[in-house]
């Protein structure tokens, strides 16, 4: 089997590995010890585990790969954000951020190589879907994460999956990952610690509120109405937003739990206080969170940020409604923060 052939050693969830170590009559403790090399020492190669039989060691070089990301770019910005640009075996780019809050550290992480979303204010989409993310790969961005916030006694808290690319368009490698991210003997993260942001992918979102788990969904949503919402999100002719509510509707009867809209404020476009009041008119009732986010600046798209005191306002209009708002609070605003900015960046760059 070719070295690119092979899967990535981050690529198997718990049970997956239970599978694969039964399959060659390894007693079922070599999954935790596994587990522990990848998740809890983060070693970097099969030489450091040590506890593992040489014949073992060689039979797992001979049928994984081990390094799905390198290192390409780290920037830093004043106010802790970490972006990441990694390298992937084939060439392609991607990005992952590190977010520090006050209550912990939070990682965005990226599930596909660009994005054919095509949602006019967002820099992923520049250049089109390239390929999906396998598991590992998804995997990899929170153990490098995790490493780099090793070297200060810290840990990854939560997990968003907000970067680059649309995660229900590749569901079932962002479903493995989740599984894994959860796992005991994995990452370790609480279900209740991550969210899964779409875009709108209509099917998938009564198949994510069947999967009876505790983790949180976001939908994008930066319109009220349907021309609007069709105007800035092509996705919105595929997927209409009568259909979106249907499925949001499902999902908090189906779950109980409460559902986040991003609204994402474009100068001019959907911003002013007539969109607040349909926004308002049209989520009474839900049991939802609205996140309002100035929009990054992106060259290509030349679009404005609105006004602070308009932000305000707009929130103020959605309060009378009773639905709960909150501005996000900005991150990286010093450094390439929009989704898919230095992963753009970069691709100019190699083809200049």
């Amino acid at each position: 089997m070719s070295s690119q052939m092979k899967p990535f050693v981050y690529d198997l969830t718990g049970e997956q590995w239970e599978k694969w170590m039964r399959e060659r009559n390894q007693p079922g403790w070599r999954v935790g010890q596994m587990m522990d090399w990848l998740y809890v020492k983060r070693v970097e190669s099969f030489e450091e585990m040590t506890n593992l039989p040489k014949t073992l060691r060689a039979e797992l070089s001979e049928s994984f790969r081990f390094r799905p990301l390198d290192v390409i770019t780290t920037q830093q910005s004043q106010d802790g954000t970490v972006k990441f640009l990694f390298g992937l075996y084939d060439g392609h780019a991607i990005e992952t951020v590190i977010m520090r809050h006050n209550y912990g550290n939070s990682v965005c992480v990226t599930t596909q190589v660009g994005c054919r979303i095509g949602c006019t204010f967002c820099a992923s989409t520049l250049g089109g879907l390239k390929r999906n993310l396998s598991t590992g790969e998804i995997v990899a961005q929170v153990v490098m994460a995790q490493k780099y916030l090793d070297q200060a006694g810290e840990r990854v808290r939560s997990v968003v999956v907000m970067g680059s690319g649309e995660p229900f368009e590749n569901y079932e490698a962002t479903m493995a990952f989740i599984r894994i991210l959860n796992d005991a003997k994995g990452l370790q993260i609480g279900q209740r610690h991550i969210t899964v942001s779409t875009s709108g992918v209509v099917p998938n979102i009564y198949r994510f509120a069947d999967e009876e788990w505790q983790v949180k969904l976001a939908i994008s949503l930066h319109a009220p109405n349907h021309d609007l919402r069709s105007s800035l999100m092509p996705i919105n002719r595929r997927f209409p937003l009568a259909e979106l509510l249907d499925a949001c509707w499902y999902y908090l009867r189906k779950t109980g739990r409460r559902l986040t809209f991003e609204y994402a404020l474009i100068g001019g476009k959907n911003d002013r206080a007539e969109h607040a009041h349909e926004l308002g008119k049209l989520l009474q009732g839900m049991n939802c969170l609205v996140n309002l986010i100035p929009v990054n600046y992106v060259p290509e798209r030349n679009y404005t940020r609105t006004p602070r005191n308009q932000i305000f306002e707009f929130k103020r209009i959605l309060d009378s409604y009773k639905i709960n708002t909150t501005i996000r609070r900005e991150h990286g605003h010093d450094i390439d923060a929009a989704c898919g900015q230095l992963r753009a960046k970069h691709s100019q760059m190699m083809e200049s």
